[in-house]
């Protein structure tokens, strides 16, 4: 079956009238759950119809709708999402509402999250589940984004110098940035970049991504030979690559400035 997916957008009526292939014995919806936190529900409809799996987001409400062809298998259907998790929630994440850092908010530091609160003391720090900003910083939000910047570039160099040592091989620099389009690169002259939000994910997230692009130190490609090289670096990373397709787009929300 072919793959197709697109982003729909249903009105109230369109989602309250039966489903055309009901008409012609088409079973009615029912409702699957994808593995996260929370876990993502999705609407199975089976259609006479359809001729390949469809995934579909609501711009009205976010409703995750799957049309599978009728007689197609339930396990096959399941599968589809689950392959197709990074993209629905890349597609949920523009519907989920941002949410702008200062005093009284919780930002996950490591998968955890931390309170930004304010503290006397002239110079802000990470200290457990809070986030201390001096109560005359000028601008909250900015000075969190700063700490977490910094203890991005702590996490990563040292993961990435670990890696790389491993492998034999050195880097030629690090960089930082904030890009959606991707978490990490490696250059052919050796040039690491990270997102700095990766500090936001679970420590083993991070820790993957670094082992990803070291590994294209050795394998400028995505050859089985480069899989090789990052389960040597980091065995069982399947878990994490799996959680920053299906939660990664998220920790967009969250807005540092104005």
């Amino acid at each position: 079956m072919g793959l197709k997916i697109g982003v729909g957008c249903h009105n109230g009526k369109g989602m309250s009238k039966p489903f055309e292939g009901q008409k012609q014995g088409t079973a009615p919806m029912t409702e699957i759950e994808l593995p996260g936190d929370p876990k993502l529900r999705v609407l199975l409809r089976v259609s006479a119809r359809a001729r390949r799996f469809t995934l579909r987001v609501s711009r009205l409400d976010g409703q995750v709708t799957l049309t599978m062809p009728k007689g197609a298998a339930r396990q096959d259907a399941v599968a589809f999402a689950e392959a197709q998790s990074g993209w629905i929630a890349r597609q949920l994440a523009r519907h989920t509402p941002s949410e702008k850092v200062g005093f009284g908010v919780q930002v996950p530091v490591e998968g955890r999250l931390a309170r930004v609160v304010p503290t006397d003391a002239r110079r802000g720090d990470l200290a457990g589940d809070l986030i201390e900003v001096p109560r005359k910083a000028p601008a909250a939000g900015a000075h969190v984004e700063a700490l977490l910047k910094a203890y991005a570039r702590d996490r990563l160099q040292a993961a990435s110098t670990r890696y790389a040592e491993t492998l034999g091989r050195r880097y030629a620099s690090l960089t930082l940035r904030d890009t959606r389009s991707r978490w990490g690169s490696c250059s052919s002259e050796g040039k690491l970049m990270y997102s700095w939000r990766l500090i936001m994910a679970p420590p083993e997230v991070l820790e993957y991504v670094a082992a990803h692009e070291v590994a294209h130190l050795a394998e400028m490609n995505h050859s089985p030979a480069f899989w090789g090289t990052v389960d040597r670096l980091y065995p069982n990373y399947e878990a994490p690559r799996a959680w920053l397709r299906r939660e990664g787009a998220g920790l967009h929300r969250y807005r540092f400035r104005d």
